[in-house]
């Protein structure tokens, strides 16, 4: 008896030790795989200080899909991809809600969501997921060929900036901004046909509309452009090419762009991907991803020097003033608007 005790415990041991190894893949073939959607940009920042840690705490292997948010996002509708969590900014993200391609989330798992500014904490509703990050829409200009100061999004209708200006394309992140900022030009209540014929008005200035704010900057640097809406997160790849650009927060507010993340529909990975979406707005990795300059922490215990908050969209007095476009209407008129637009502008 004492023998068959023995050998008992032996394989009891030898069972749990195998459980142990194959908690994260019960295959026993190694970590499991979470394959995150993004956009690519800053890999190597990433893989060292957001997915590692992330990694080696959860016996985990992220695997990085990447690309611009329209061509991620139709990866996703074509039912062809194995992403688990995919990062899009707000507007690309409301599509993907209102096409049913999101899991909703179990908030409870988010012990950091309470953490976030209010206005990150639920962009598209408390069943998806949240923004790490935020930015601005304002304008950027050139002080040396536009003489007079722009402190408004009027002044975008200025006769100064004729062949001049660069506008968002429609199907732009911040195109549908663009159609609300035409439409303010006329008054505060938003009107589909005051928005198209100021559009059409401003469209006599506009040097070339843009898809990637890529293509603002080589337009700005090589002097092309001298203004036009932009987010303040690119805008050190202006001032490092043009030392007289300067970024203005217009008079009537700078517009939210907020970066969520969320739970592709389908994953098999759930718990997982909301423990990955804890980790990404977390104070310790918002503040390596603020301190670095690669995004504007949403997490509100971030606290920031003057100089490591330059550059960045970072504060309550900054974060509590920004205008914030209602993406659920946005995407309910935007088929109106993309016809509008091509028929009357572009």
């Amino acid at each position: 008896m004492k023998k068959l005790s023995v050998i008992v415990s032996a394989v009891l041991v030898a069972m749990l030790a195998l459980s142990g190894c194959s908690s994260s893949n019960k295959s026993g073939k190694g970590p499991t795989e979470l394959v995150v959607s993004t956009w690519g940009f800053d890999q190597d920042f990433f893989n060292k200080e957001i997915y590692a840690p992330f990694e080696k705490e959860n016996h985990v292997k992220i695997v990085v899909e990447s690309g611009n948010n329209a061509d991620r996002l139709n990866k996703i509708r074509q039912g062809n991809s194995k992403v688990d969590i995919m990062y899009l900014s707000d507007y690309f993200a409301q599509q993907a809600i209102d096409e049913g391609l999101f899991e909703k989330i179990d908030s409870s798992k988010l012990t950091h969501l309470k953490e976030l500014y209010p206005i990150a904490q639920a962009p598209l509703g408390k069943s998806y997921g949240p923004a790490y990050t935020i930015s601005r829409l304002g304008i950027v200009y050139n002080t040396k060929s536009v003489k007079t100061p722009i402190n408004s999004w009027k002044d975008l209708w200025k006769p100064e900036l004729k062949g001049k200006l660069t506008l968002p394309n429609i199907t732009s992140t911040s195109g549908p901004m663009l159609v609300d900022i035409a439409s303010s030009h006329s008054g505060n209540t938003f009107n589909e046909d005051h928005a198209f014929n100021n559009l059409n008005e401003l469209n006599k200035k506009v040097v070339k509309y843009y898809n990637q704010t890529s293509e603002f900057v080589n337009m700005f640097s090589q002097g092309e452009a001298a203004a036009g809406p932009m987010m303040e997160m690119y805008f050190g790849d202006i001032k490092k090419a043009e030392p007289a650009a300067k970024f203005v927060v217009p008079s009537e507010g700078a517009y939210a762009i907020q970066n969520t993340v969320n739970l592709v529909k389908g994953t098999k990975h759930k718990a997982l991907a909301e423990k990955f979406m804890n980790w990404v707005i977390s104070k310790e990795a918002q503040e390596r991803s603020a301190k670095a300059k690669i995004d504007s922490p949403t997490n509100q215990t971030v606290k920031l020097t003057n100089a490591q908050a330059s550059g960045l969209t970072y504060g309550s007095d900054a974060i509590q003033s920004l205008k914030k476009m209602d993406m659920a209407f946005v995407n309910k008129n935007l088929k109106s608007w993309t016809n509008r637009w091509n028929q009357e502008i572009h």
